[in-house]
């Protein structure tokens, strides 16, 4: 499987840095085992992971917008190494609030938060209040589109559904 990966960023690093005026908590839904010390984001010293051609990453963060009105929640860093490099480049890009109700959320993001709530009800999760399996179920249904893979992910979510009761 290794053989096929067309690797074209190698020891990827993300940091997403919160505008505390805009943003007044956070937490970062999954990726427990992944974290990176600040100080080891610039070190190119530090190992992180590659991504090949085509791959994408999401994160989820549960945020508590702080009072008043902003433009940016904060800034995305990405630092990465070409794959025949030994020294990272940056990309930076500001976190635009562009806050909309869920119902017009993309079907991606709808689909990804029904795969966060799968997992914190698995994992019975101290922050999975309000979450239930009926409400997987619905949620993922719902922006599963014709993908075959995201049907995999509700066959399993049923399956589960019916062993965690």
């Amino acid at each position: 499987m290794g053989a096929t990966l067309l690797v074209v960023a190698k020891d990827v690093k993300i940091q997403v840095e919160f505008d505390p005026a805009a943003v007044k908590s956070y937490r970062l839904v999954g990726y427990e085992s992944r974290l990176l010390a600040a100080q080891d984001f610039a070190n190119d010293k530090k190992d992180a992971g590659e991504m090949g051609a085509g791959h994408r990453v999401t994160a989820l963060y549960e945020i508590v917008g702080a009072a008043g009105a902003a433009s940016s929640l904060g800034t995305v860093r990405i630092r990465y190494k070409k794959p025949d490099q030994d020294q990272s480049a940056l990309l930076e890009f500001p976190i635009a609030d562009d806050s909309k109700p869920y119902a017009e959320a993309s079907s991606d993001f709808r689909f990804a938060s029904s795969v966060a709530m799968y997992g914190m009800l698995l994992r019975g999760s101290k922050y999975a209040a309000g979450a239930s399996w009926p409400l997987v179920l619905e949620l993922a249904g719902a922006s599963a589109g014709d993908s075959d893979r995201r049907a995999e992910f509700l066959g399993l979510a049923k399956a589960a559904s019916k062993l965690k009761r």
